[in-house]
């Protein structure tokens, strides 16, 4: 028996070489009880939490959906520096640079620059670069430039003196700028656009691609980067087996084939064999293939994301972010949650939509919560609790979509919730005990909403664009906020009771409608810093969202502004009108979206969702102090470790966790560091 590939379990291994024949099966079973023991402790660090995840039921899976499990979490892992590229074309030659600093320098590390420097490499590795994952700005070292520059001497790291310089500058300041007068694509230090371009480039050479089939058009752009070349042409560089970030697609493509051997059934395999092709080709059109068999594929216990999924990252919503889940079903809540699904055209014929918005049949939405077993990219160490898959408004007409809901992610964010904060941001002792009693499930209900029936409703006027050609750079806010008003419109009726899922639907709507107007006009703050204004696309929602109904309200005093002992509170005095009022916003949401209409999304947003009211935002950050709570939190993955026996058989996986946060990041940049640090 041996243990494959995880260097801090050296240990471990090196117990198992004394195995004979007579001893080997108790020797098995105390390295497994040993692997099991060691434990992640969470970190603190910055304005950042790292904490882990379990995966309940590991040990009911068969050795085959083990397998299953362990390969597509292997691609996953094997497309990791894909993302931090993206990010920034400069991200690897740092990460390695900062590396071999921390793993070889001999100095002083008691020193108060050291510790800053730790805690600037950790906050690295959690946003995948140097940006921040959430706000985007540029994260400046706390030591100074001198500071580094002995390190790189010290430990005989070389790094270039102009990315030296870049690390504490103003240079490249910010990843994803969605202030036009700044341009959109010059403003922006993400690597999806070479030198030289701008907005209109990127336009018109998109837009000059007519599409074969208008009503199921390609997602063009989605996994290449566009770049002038020196003869001043401007062309695609497609991200494939043998273009750009090939070296790493081959892995992923590797540890994909293994999976199509364990795969629980023949339209799991199916749609594995077209994702393969579409990374050995780049086609789009194989990409759409492929999302429309992943959808059809709903059955078996184990499901995945893999590919160039989401478009946040691009200021023109062109190209999309490697990223990586594995999941296993949560068979008992995926159960209760299942009803939703089922009632999805109820739902959308009685949505407060203009009629020739709504769908007339909704079809194919499966919902499962399910139990993370492994996340890679732009899912990791920052996660989402839910999604909503495929992106293409086309395919989830015609075909339908899967919704996730990711249960035991949302179980590990409740364990470190925070009541104190609650208090002190909640009206009065009603608001706290509403909130005790139901905020849980309302989280749980206002993400199945948002993920089954928000993004799957609604439809595009004939003739009309796709969202990233109308809406532009307010495409991925309009959208989420629609989903949310989705959510939002339906947690206060009575339909959510009648289908069995809580006790009393209006406790449980005016516990979530307290909850998202208390994080959207304040709580939420402490996630920027001040003087900043609004860029990420779900706060910017959630603050245009929250803002647009208590403007609207004032008449009727909906949403009272309170200031009590000094303090500023949000208090809800009519949540029959502002159920009403979050109905009228989301039929012009959608109607903004149905007909492409720029110059209203530009003005909801911009009106609404990106300036920050600074003496609320100064008083939230200073209520904010007292409480030990990071405004950002994420995970270490599990270690999934295979047994073998002498054959090189894999008989079992174990599930363990690296003992810190650097252990993981280290190990990671060791073992799928598939790409040349300049792409």
């Amino acid at each position: 028996m041996k243990l494959t590939q995880y260097t801090f379990l050296a240990l471990a291994v090196a117990s198992l070489t004394a195995c004979n024949k007579n001893n080997k099966m108790d020797n098995d079973k105390k390295t497994i009880d040993s692997l099991q023991q060691i434990q992640f402790e969470t970190e603190q660090f910055a304005d950042v939490q790292v904490l882990k995840y379990d995966i309940p039921g590991w040990e009911k899976l068969t050795l085959k959906e083990k397998k299953l499990v362990y390969y597509l979490a292997q691609a996953g892992y094997a497309g990791r520096d894909i993302f931090w590229d993206q990010n920034y074309k400069y991200n690897l030659k740092i990460r390695a640079a900062l590396e071999n600093i921390y793993k070889n320098y001999q100095g002083d590390k008691n020193d108060e620059n050291w510790k800053k420097f730790e805690i600037y490499l950790k906050r690295v590795w959690f946003s995948n670069g140097i940006h921040h994952h959430y706000s985007n700005d540029k994260i400046k070292p706390g030591f100074p430039q001198t500071y580094l520059q002995k390190l790189l001497k010290d430990t005989k790291t070389s790094l270039d003196a102009s990315i030296v310089e870049i690390l504490f500058n103003d240079v490249d300041g910010k990843k994803v700028n969605l202030n036009e007068a700044k341009g959109l694509v010059q403003g922006s230090a993400v690597n999806f656009y070479g030198k030289g371009l701008n907005a209109k480039d990127v336009e018109k050479f998109y837009g000059s691609m007519i599409p074969a089939d208008s009503l199921r058009p390609l997602s063009t752009g989605l996994n290449s980067k566009l770049v002038r070349t020196e003869s001043g042409k401007i062309e695609e560089r497609v991200w494939k087996s043998g273009g750009m970030y090939g070296a790493a697609i081959d892995k992923i493509v590797y540890w994909l084939e293994k999976a199509v051997e364990v795969a629980e059934n023949k339209p799991q395999a199916d749609a594995l064999k077209i994702l393969i092709d579409f990374y050995k080709t780049g086609d789009l059109k194989k990409w759409d293939d492929y999302n429309v068999a992943w959808v059809k594929a709903t059955e078996g216990n184990i499901d995945y994301i893999n590919g160039f999924i989401e478009v946040y990252n691009d200021p023109l919503g062109h190209k999309a972010s490697y990223e990586s889940t594995v999941q296993i079903k949560d068979f008992d809540m995926s159960a209760k949650m299942e009803v939703i699904s089922k009632n999805a055209q109820w739902f959308e014929d009685h949505s407060p939509l203009i009629a020739e918005h709504k769908k007339k049949n909704v079809v194919g939405i499966s919902y499962k919560t399910v139990i993370v077993a492994a996340e890679s990219g732009d899912t990791s160490p920052a996660t989402p609790i839910g999604v909503n898959l495929p992106n293409a408004d086309w395919i989830r007409a015609e075909h339908g979509s899967k919704s996730i809901s990711l249960g035991n992610i949302i179980e590990a964010y409740n364990k470190v919730g925070g009541g104190d904060k609650l208090k002190e941001f909640a009206f009065d002792e009603k608001e706290v005990e509403l909130s005790k009693r139901y905020s849980e499930l309302a989280d749980k209900l206002h993400t199945a909403l948002h993920e089954v029936i928000g993004h799957a409703s609604g439809q595009l006027n004939p003739g009309v664009g796709t969202p990233k050609e109308t809406l532009k750079s307010y495409a991925s806010t309009l959208e989420e906020g629609r989903a949310d008003l989705v959510a939002l419109y339906y947690l206060y009726d009575q339909k959510v009771q009648d289908l069995g899922l809580v006790d009393d639907w209006k406790s449980l709507g005016m516990t979530a409608y307290n909850d998202y107007i208390r994080n959207g006009l304040m709580t939420q703050l402490v996630r920027i810093e001040p003087g900043r204004e609004i860029e990420e696309a779900h706060m910017r929602n959630r603050q245009w969202i929250s803002a647009w109904v208590f403007e609207k309200g004032k008449e009727f005093n909906v949403i009272e502004k309170v200031v009590k002992e000094g303090k500023t509170y949000f208090k809800i005095n009519d949540y029959e009108r502002l159920h009403d009022l979050f109905g009228q916003l989301l039929r012009e949401t959608q109607r903004i979206k149905s007909e492409g209409d720029y110059a209203a999304a530009k003005t909801l947003v911009e009106t609404y969702g990106v300036k920050v009211d600074q003496q609320i935002h100064k008083e939230v950050l200073e209520r904010s102090k007292k409480f030990n709570t990071s405004p950002y939190r994420g995970f270490v993955n599990p270690v999934l470790v295979p047994v073998t026996n002498d054959k090189g058989e894999i008989t079992n996986i174990v599930v363990t966790y690296p003992k810190t946060f650097a252990e993981q990041m280290l190990y990671y940049s060791k073992n799928y560091n598939f790409l040349p640090l300049e792409n």
